[in-house]
């Protein structure tokens, strides 16, 4: 094709497969607030995985984005009204993932899963989880105000709790929660309104990083008692730890090789 032809043709199968990825794989997102820092910063982008929570569920530790129940406050003001070309370009990005969040668009560190006990403080002053003690060193930053009293409307007190996780629910946090509304004050979210996990500090490239696993979590005991699983997400066998982007593309092939093989045996038993 002359030049002029083909260079349109590559931008729509560009943004096509832009789209695909984000809707099905990968989504860019755009951090709003300061309720991450220092794990993340206003400004930056991270690189979520929405594959991984389709094979199993969220893990205490894990830094994920949801979409956020409606008693929660939004984080991040959507100007309204802006005019049809800014509303444009919003959709537009919004398809490829390179636009700011929805308003309902969180992003917080999970700390306590179903039939977990979540608390504060113990006698040093930390989190404890089914009551042991949270060394949350290597990621939180400017705690709130141990002598503070509790406000069940604003997460401006350290003390709250103990909390006890609700079924098919997560309790999430902020790592600067000096300034985190989170389920301190907000409640719990559902697991089913998890998005996907941030995994990789995008941009800017000063600011690449994985976002890794603290290990604090890895003693946390059992709860005495678990509640049912969640509704989203069907049990699948153990899978051993692998990087983010290598799940993606597996989980996809087991999930359409899957649903080849279930409709093979219903034609066959017709």
């Amino acid at each position: 094709m002359p030049l002029w032809q083909e260079l349109p043709l590559l931008l729509i199968v560009a943004f096509c497969l832009a789209v695909l990825i984000r809707t099905f794989l990968v989504q860019a997102f755009y951090i709003p607030s300061g309720s991450m820092e220092e794990t993340l910063l206003v400004g930056d982008r991270v690189l979520v995985n929405k594959v991984l929570y389709d094979v199993r569920e969220p893990e205490r530790g894990e830094v994920v984005v949801f979409t956020g129940p409606d008693t929660w406050a939004p984080e991040n003001q959507v100007a309204k009204g802006a005019g049809f070309f800014a509303e444009l370009g919003r959709t537009v990005g919004d398809l490829v993932g390179v636009s700011q969040p929805n308003e309902k668009d969180f992003i917080k560190r999970v700390i306590g899963l179903p039939g977990d006990t979540v608390a504060c403080c113990d006698a040093d002053g930390r989190v404890t989880v089914n009551g042991y003690p949270l060394d949350e060193s290597a990621y939180l930053y400017e705690d709130s105000p141990l002598d503070a009293p509790p406000n069940p409307k604003q997460c401006t007190s350290r003390r709250f709790g103990p909390v006890k996780v609700q079924a098919g629910q997560m309790f999430v946090m902020g790592d600067h929660r000096g300034v985190s509304q989170d389920s301190r004050c907000q409640g719990q979210v559902p697991i089913a309104n998890v998005i996907g996990r941030a995994f990789v500090v995008l941009w800017p490239s000063s600011r690449w990083s994985w976002i890794t696993m603290p290990d604090t979590f890895k003693n946390v005991p059992k709860p005495t008692a678990m509640g049912p699983p969640s509704p989203r997400i069907t049990p699948a066998p153990a899978i051993p730890p692998v990087p983010d982007m290598v799940i993606a593309p597996i989980a996809v092939s087991l999930a359409l090789s899957t649903r080849s093989a279930r409709q093979e045996r219903l034609r066959r038993h017709r």
